[in-house]
């Protein structure tokens, strides 16, 4: 016979205590440890060997996989890419995003676009009918008699809906205000978001129907919940950018299905969210000759892209320096001013030093070291690059600039836009409009003008 106990359970890592205390033991967080119920049974370990029953097996060269044909389109091509050519059926998707970055108004665009030739269901837990229905006008979504709505938490439901109506889609919008009947934990724990997410994803490979499930992300900018949450699901999406404007990127930071190299870029208008087509134009329409400003050609995924990196450097009214980066890792820029100081012979110890990428874009190209240098350096020294110049390429610990990849991708990219020449590392020296460099210092010193 079963009996009831209470557990502690911590809501950040999943770890879970026969008592309550104040911190949790296996990842240290502050109060995190909540009281739940647990039904322990006895011997059950004992009975599981005996329990179980043969697995039918076979040969994996029989067995057929889906091909691209299968995959539903969401109507955005650039999406369609991050996804790896579509949505697989009986696959389970998270989109994960700041508050208000138009998580919601995405899905709400693709759900319209799949149900002109497919069955769609959007579950909402946070927003009642009316809420939906007046983005869908205000989207020109509430035209298709194929995309239905309903307002409910219960996963049980939920899971009872996807095996019985056989919808081609199912949006859960979101995943931490789903629960179960049998959890006594309230919506949002650990315990609710990996049961409730179980039991979806198993309704959802046995009717074969797809499932994109909304998560919240935490201060830190990581998607709330358990850990265990990526793991469980086949995609993970990551919508980020400034949500009061700029440009939106949608990555995969994970995708049984596709490339994880891929990006969509879209910008919010007031009928909804559009895919940028030229993002390289509309970054450096608005650039201003001036000291401290340097035009990286970097690449999104496998999309060249140009932006604009953007310098200051002023002299610091404390003992201790300032170093901001708004769009760039601020440790990466630490050890680039390191190197900048010692392979240089730039002094910026007494310096407060800003970094700015134009647009809202957050870089995590490499070779962005070489754009970030030089316009710490044009700004230090109040001189300017030549505007017909692009720069690219990693830099290391003793100051040699070193190769980067997609080299065609980003000359090509510049070439478009009337660019002349590019500053880039040696092994990249392939055409004539590429100007190699082999450290820092000779690039500093040769390209930067009066």
């Amino acid at each position: 016979m079963a009996k009831s106990k209470s557990q502690f359970v911590c809501q950040n890592c999943g770890a879970s205590y026969g008592k309550w205390s104040g911190r949790c033991e296996n990842c240290g967080e502050w109060n995190t440890l909540v009281e739940q119920m647990a039904s322990v049974a006895q011997s059950n370990v004992a009975k599981a060997g005996s329990s179980g029953k043969k697995l039918s097996v076979q040969s994996i060269s029989t067995i057929s996989g889906d091909s691209d044909g299968s995959r539903l389109s969401t109507g955005v091509e650039d999406l369609d890419i991050v996804l790896g050519g579509g949505i697989v059926p009986g696959s389970v998707t998270l989109l994960a995003g700041q508050p208000g970055i138009g998580k919601s108004t995405l899905l709400l665009q693709v759900t319209a676009n799949i149900a002109a030739h497919a069955s769609v269901l959007y579950v909402s837990g946070e927003e009642s009918a009316s809420q939906v229905a007046i983005r869908a006008g205000r989207l020109g979504a509430d035209k298709h008699d194929k995309l239905s709505f309903a307002s409910s938490t219960s996963a049980n439901d939920i899971a009872a809906t996807i095996a019985q109506d056989g919808y081609s889609l199912v949006v859960v919008d979101s995943i931490q205000t789903m629960s179960l009947d049998e959890m006594t934990s309230a919506p949002g724990t650990v315990s609710q978001i990996t049961n409730s997410s179980n039991v979806l994803i198993r309704a959802a490979k046995a009717a074969g129907s797809a499932v994109i499930l909304v998560g919240h992300v935490t201060k830190e900018g990581s998607i709330a919940g358990p850990k265990v949450l990526e793991h469980l699901v086949d995609v993970v999406l990551q919508f980020e950018g400034d949500r009061y404007g700029g440009f939106k990127v949608v990555r995969a930071a994970k995708n049984r299905f596709g490339s994880t190299s891929e990006a969509a870029i879209f910008e919010m208008y007031e009928q909804g969210l559009r895919v940028v087509e030229n993002p390289s134009a509309t970054l450096l329409a608005e650039r201003q000759s001036a000291d401290g400003s340097v035009v990286l050609a970097t690449l999104e995924g496998t999309r060249p892209l140009l932006v604009e990196i953007q310098a200051l450097v002023n002299p610091t009214n404390f003992g201790y320096p300032k170093r901001t980066a708004s769009g760039f890792d601020l440790n990466r820029l630490n050890l680039l001013v390191a190197v900048l100081e010692r392979r240089t012979k730039l002094n910026l110890s007494d310096k407060d030093i800003y970094i700015n990428v134009v647009g809202g874009l957050k870089l995590g190209d490499q070779a962005a070291d070489l754009a970030v240098c030089m316009a710490i350096a044009s700004a230090a020294a109040g001189r300017q690059i030549d505007e017909d110049i692009v720069v690219f390429g990693e830099v290391g610990l003793g100051g040699e600039i070193r190769s980067v990849v997609g080299v065609e991708k980003r000359i090509a990219e510049a070439k478009k836009l009337g660019f002349k020449r590019a500053i880039a590392p040696k092994s990249a020296h392939k055409t004539a409009f590429i100007t190699p460099v082999s450290d820092l210092r000779t690039a500093l010193i040769d390209y930067l003008q009066k």
